[in-house]
């Protein structure tokens, strides 16, 4: 969206008259303008606020408006524009090569000012929006990786998350547990008009009715609430349908309102930012059940996203399979493990209830049993029904990780002690004292 906000100009100027004058001259002709006078104080005043042009006298004590252009990163600061009276036209030059947008005389013509500022105004606009757009583009790339898939379903998904990132309204996003309910709204988030605001996730089944109000809304004197410090962002909801009814009370008057009362205050804070509220749950049956309210329901639910399941979505099993294996295998530095015939019959075959969650569980497991020389998608799958075999300590896990490891690099190198020790990247010295450490015997593996 293109950005209508008036220009914004910040001036630099020593001289107490000059300063006010330039103020008077361009608040009146629509500008947003603030003035300092000392050019040192420039870099705080760029880190708070993203000013369209600097206006900045020549000579001044301190750092000059020469040594101030120097000190400025020209890729992303405003465009200088310099004004002095002590000017001539081999300094305007030389200023302009480095990089100076333009260069004023005093005493300045107000219109031939404001035409200059203008000019490099719309320019840095522009050039924002450029970046903004890139980073846009950037950040859509990213989308792709995190709503990965190639069905009608998630591709329908993908638009709808560009089409509502700009626009800030309140999107309720229903679907079951384990299809990424989260990623979207973070997805929301990152796409919307700043992905630097603060993004603020609450699990609702945890929020209690006791100690709301002190952490969300601060305490006076104290330390400031969660969604005071979260306003210019977004607040996400998860599982909102188990939020308690006291604490949707307290949100509903907050998102109303737009303010909170910190515990102990007098005066209320205002708070600003978008809504993300997310459930696995049929939401009319918990409007129905006295679980969530109705008037509170309204306010969240401007838009429904609905993230579809993996039994939905039987097309994309394969593609998000092989990219979590790619995934894993380079987080665990192992080749990627190739998916047959039989893996591929077991992946469509299952009825993923954990949906992309399980889908990504199983392949970490198939990629670490990898690792250890073996494994399919089938034994990836069916682990969970044999986590009774786990070791209960995690001592224990390495032991039995180390006992399996050493016993197949053995007996696949026929007993040789000197190769089996290379292969598993220790000294054959260490290799002996691991085999009496762990009790294993040599010849009956072999």
């Amino acid at each position: 969206m293109a950005d209508t906000r008036p220009f914004s100009v910040l001036i630099v100027d020593d001289d107490k008259a000059m300063r006010q004058s330039l103020v008077d001259l361009l608040t009146a002709a629509g500008w947003r303008a603030e003035a300092t006078s000392r050019a040192a104080q420039v870099s705080s005043k760029l880190a708070d606020v993203p000013w369209d042009v600097i206006l900045s006298d020549v000579q001044m004590p301190g750092m000059t408006g020469l040594e101030l252009l120097n000190s400025l990163d020209l890729e992303t600061a405003p465009p200088l524009v310099l004004i002095s009276a002590h000017g001539d036209i081999p300094m305007a030059v030389q200023a302009m090569q480095d990089g100076a947008y333009s260069f004023v005389e005093k005493p300045y013509e107000p219109r031939r000012l404001l035409r200059i500022l203008t000019h490099a105004a719309e320019q840095s606009r522009m050039r924002r929006d450029n970046a903004r757009l890139k980073d846009r583009l950037m950040r859509l790339s990213g989308l792709d990786r995190v709503l990965l898939g190639q069905t009608d379903e998630v591709a329908t998904l993908r638009q709808d998350v560009m089409a509502l990132a700009d626009i800030g309204a309140s999107v309720l996003i229903t679907g079951d547990t384990g299809t990424g309910k989260e990623l979207v709204a973070q997805a929301l988030h990152d796409l919307g008009g700043d992905g630097q605001a603060p993004f603020l996730a609450l699990n609702c089944a945890a929020l209690s009715p006791d100690t709301f109000e002190a952490e969300m809304f601060g305490v006076a004197g104290e330390r400031e609430g969660r969604l005071t410090a979260a306003s210019g962002g977004t607040l996400f909801l998860d599982e909102v349908c188990a939020c308690p009814l006291a604490v949707q009370a307290k949100l509903l008057r907050v998102l109303e309102d737009k303010q909170v009362l910190p515990v102990g205050a007098t005066q209320a804070v205002t708070t600003e930012f978008r809504v993300i509220s997310a459930t696995s749950e049929d939401v009319s049956v918990a409007v129905k059940d006295g679980r969530l309210r109705q008037d509170f329901l309204f306010r969240i639910n401007t838009v429904v996203l609905t993230v579809p399941s993996l039994r939905q979505r039987r097309d994309d099993i394969a593609l998000l399979a092989r990219h979590f294996l790619d995934d894993y295998a380079k987080i665990y530095e192992l080749a990627v493990p190739s998916l047959t015939q039989d893996d591929l019959a077991a992946l469509l075959a299952h009825d993923w209830p954990g949906n992309v969650r399980e889908l990504r569980n199983v392949c970490e497991r198939r990629v670490l049993a990898a690792r250890r020389g073996g494994g399919s998608m089938t034994q990836a799958i069916e682990a969970d029904q044999h986590l009774d075999d786990i070791p209960g300590t995690l001592r224990e896990a390495v032991a039995a990780f180390e006992r399996e490891l050493i016993g197949k690099a053995i007996q696949a190198h026929e007993g040789r002690m000197d190769a089996a020790a290379e292969a598993l990247g220790i000294g054959r010295r260490t290799l002996n004292e691991k085999i009496v450490k762990l009790g294993l015997d040599k010849d009956a593996l072999l």
